[in-house]
């Protein structure tokens, strides 16, 4: 099995971590599926990467009969549904597809439609800052984690491998978790409680190099996301969060999670996706989560206020 056709859909900041790579090894190969303002959008400014201006080939939805080897999903977690059934022509028979989502349930979503057979397992461990379509980041200080839900080194997947091979080719920095389920909550857990604090709080990543405060509550967030998850069986704890205290120091200090970027932007954020879910499987399976419930009705009362909705 080789990839030798790619689709992106969603060129913003994550989508950006494999585009400029990507198309330099596969040419016409690599193409970004768009449509209407977004297209028109990409074709006339297109997007800036480290000072470089990028015009990669865009195809429309509706194109049929030519199928990708890869489809990567880069779009926001509320885009979700409509961005399965823009890639519906471009899943043949052996396409995998790679969800590049924040959260923990798109693999579940993707594979209600598509099948569990095409879905590979996939978070992204970078911090991008990306404004008006132009962006500056250091590639080799990132990694996408990826892999079928369980993945043994000595034996890994055709898929898997398949991934692996053209990642080494672009010079694409990965990892192969064992447990992919496991590292999704890891990096969900780290999302809300960073995510959601710098939202609430309008603070960016080096609040957490300083405030005792700003901590408070990003472990606060993170403990009732491993309450959670332990409640489902997934084995987070505290040397999870002492894990990523070695992370968050290197984080550039002045850089922001997707949640403020979005809010300071005046766009719809992703707090139903972080902080919602959290407030949702609580409720399910009887876990209390105030801290979540306070960073979920917060930075909505923040999005109506943006909105002009009170």
């Amino acid at each position: 099995m080789k990839i030798e056709k790619v689709t992106l859909i969603g060129l913003g900041a994550m989508g950006v971590f494999f585009a400029p790579r990507i198309s330099e090894k596969l040419g016409a190969g690599f193409r970004i599926l768009a449509d209407g303002a977004r297209k028109e959008r990409l074709e006339h400014k297109g997007v800036t990467v480290n000072q470089i201006n990028y015009r990669f080939p865009i195809i429309p939805p509706d194109l049929e009969g030519d199928p990708a080897d890869l489809i990567i999903i880069a779009v926001k977690g509320y885009d979700l549904p409509q961005a399965l059934k823009d890639i519906k022509n471009q899943v043949g028979e052996h396409t995998m597809i790679l969800s590049v989502l924040n959260g923990v349930e798109s693999e579940k979503q993707v594979a209600e439609v598509y099948g569990a057979e095409h879905v590979l397992y996939s978070y992204m461990r970078i911090s991008i800052v990306m404004k008006d379509g132009k962006t500056e980041f250091d590639p080799e200080k990132g990694s996408v984690h990826f892999g079928e839900e369980r993945n043994d080194a000595a034996q890994l997947s055709e898929k898997v491998l398949a991934v692996k091979e053209l990642f080494d080719s672009c010079g694409i920095g990965y990892k192969i978790d064992e447990d992919m389920v496991k590292g999704l909550w890891f990096k969900f857990m780290c999302n809300v409680g960073e995510n959601m604090t710098c939202a609430m709080f309008g603070v960016p990543f080096g609040a957490f190099q300083k405030s005792a405060d700003a901590n408070y509550f990003r472990h606060a967030a993170m403990h009732e996301v491993i309450n959670v998850a332990n409640r489902l069986g997934i084995g987070l704890g505290q040397s999870d969060i002492d894990r990523q205290e070695h992370t968050i120091g290197r984080i550039p200090y002045q850089n922001k999670p997707s949640t403020l970027q979005d809010l300071e932007a005046g766009k719809r954020t992703e707090v139903d996706m972080f902080a919602g879910t959290v407030v949702r499987l609580g409720k399910e399976l009887g876990v209390e989560t105030p801290v979540c419930e306070l960073f979920w009705h917060g930075i909505h009362l923040i999005e109506d206020k943006i909105f002009g909705e009170i």
